[in-house]
């Protein structure tokens, strides 16, 4: 992982701004279990070159809603009951056409997680690779590019587990592969 860091004068005052760093994109597909759950902002906070939106729209045609080519896909959910539906619910497509999910992101919105919320997430442990709950970050809501948002520790370290998760997923997926993957899309 290359890591290139750049200092800018802030508009408004004149002064320098926080250092920014930036990172190489990774090879990894982010996908929202419905509208909304926040997958644009995980795309550019990861970042990947991958951002598909929501699937949610395309898990009731007869074909598969995501052709990852082998590479790691996080799945993006809010952290309510019905996100917890949806996500099911998507999960349960990719799996039939042999997707597999590297990365359950939960992605608050500021309020609490249900128990129901909670519960059902829980039993979509066992058929993702891991679940990463990633906390609320207001400052995120009042800028145009989530890059230029400094991160407390908490959302840091969920970008990391993020990180870490799709990168061991990436890396078995190429083993076994051993072959160059072309552009994602639907099958």
């Amino acid at each position: 992982m290359s890591l290139r860091q750049s200092r800018t004068i802030h508009p408004a005052t004149g002064l320098p701004a926080a250092p920014h760093i930036e990172r190489e994109a990774l090879d990894v597909v982010v996908a929202g279990a419905h509208g909304g759950a926040g997958t644009s902002t995980l795309a550019a906070l990861l970042p990947t070159a991958w951002d598909m939106g929501s699937i949610e729209s395309l898990l009731e045609l007869d074909c598969a809603p995501l052709d990852a080519k082998g590479r790691p896909i996080v799945l993006a959910a809010r952290n309510t009951a019905a996100a917890a539906t949806r996500a099911t619910a998507a999960i349960g497509v990719l799996r039939e056409w042999d997707e597999r999910v590297a990365a359950l992101a939960i992605v608050s919105d500021g309020g609490p997680e249900s128990r129901d919320a909670t519960a059902r997430f829980a039993l979509l442990e066992a058929r993702v690779g891991g679940i990463v709950r990633v906390p609320h970050v207001r400052q995120l809501r009042l800028v145009e590019d989530p890059t230029e948002v400094v991160l407390p520790g908490k959302a840091r370290h969920a970008i990391d587990q993020l990180r870490r998760l799709v990168g061991e997923d990436g890396d078995r997926a190429a083993a076994r592969r051993g072959e160059r993957r072309g552009e994602v899309g639907c099958r």
